[in-house]
C-alpha cells in the first residue's frame, strides 16, 4: 500500500474527475479540489475567457503555478485539468506529492458525456470528434505514465464508479498523515 498525500485524478476531459473527485473527497474526509475552478478563481474569469485573451500557453502557466501551489497545501483529492500533464514538471510534481489515478475512457465515450457541453475552448469547433482522437493519442501515454492506478469508468453511474473505484483505492492507497512541505517539493 502506498501512502501519499493527495489523491491526484488525471484524464481526458469528461472522464469524470470532477464528479468522482467529489465522492472520493467525501468518502476519504479530505477537502476536494478541482484545479481548472481553482484557475478561474484566481484568475476572476472563466477558462474559456482565459484561452481567448492569453492563448493556450497563458492558460498553461497559471495551472502549473495553480498545481504547484495545490500541492504544497493541505491533503486534497484534486482533479487535474486534462492538459495538466502535458509539462514534464507538472507530471513529477502529481507524483511526488499524490497518489495519481488515471480516469481512463475512449473517445467515443466522451463525445457521449460532452455532447451538450460548450464550454471546453479545445473542442469549441466542428469537429469533436478528430480533436479528442487527436489529443487522445498525444495525453493518454502520459496519463498512463503519470499513473500509480488506472480505472476505466466507462458505463458505470457515478455512485457505482465511486464505490468500485474506492474499493482499489482501499488495496493500493492510504492518505499520508504529515502534510507536504515546500522543502519536499
Amino acid at each position: 500500500m502506498q501512502p501519499a498525500h493527495h489523491l491526484v485524478l488525471v484524464g481526458p476531459m469528461g472522464a469524470g474527475k470532477s464528479s468522482l473527485g467529489r465522492r472520493l473527497a467525501q468518502a476519504y474526509a479530505l477537502p476536494f479540489v478541482d484545479l481548472d475552478r481553482e484557475i478561474e478563481a484566481r484568475a476572476g474569469r472563466d477558462i474559456p475567457a482565459l484561452f481567448a485573451d492569453e492563448g493556450e500557453a497563458g492558460f498553461r502557466a497559471r495551472e502549473r503555478a495553480a498545481l504547484v501551489d495545490v500541492l504544497a497545501g493541505p491533503a486534497c483529492v484534486l482533479a487535474s485539468g486534462g492538459g495538466a500533464v502535458l509539462a514534464d514538471d507538472n507530471r513529477a510534481a502529481m507524483r511526488r506529492h499524490g497518489f495519481v489515478v488515471y480516469l481512463k475512457i475512449d473517445v467515443p465515450e466522451q463525445l457521449r458525456r460532452l455532447a451538450d457541453d460548450t464550454s471546453r475552448p479545445l473542442i469549441a469547433g466542428d469537429d469533436r470528434e478528430a480533436v479528442l482522437e487527436r489529443l487522445a493519442a498525444f495525453r493518454a501515454p502520459l496519463y498512463a505514465e503519470t499513473a500509480d492506478l488506472v480505472f476505466e469508468p466507462a458505463g458505470l453511474d457515478k455512485d457505482t464508479a465511486a464505490a468500485r473505484l474506492i474499493e482499489r483505492l482501499h488495496a493500493a492507497w492510504r492518505p499520508a498523515v504529515a502534510p507536504a512541505t515546500p522543502e519536499s517539493q
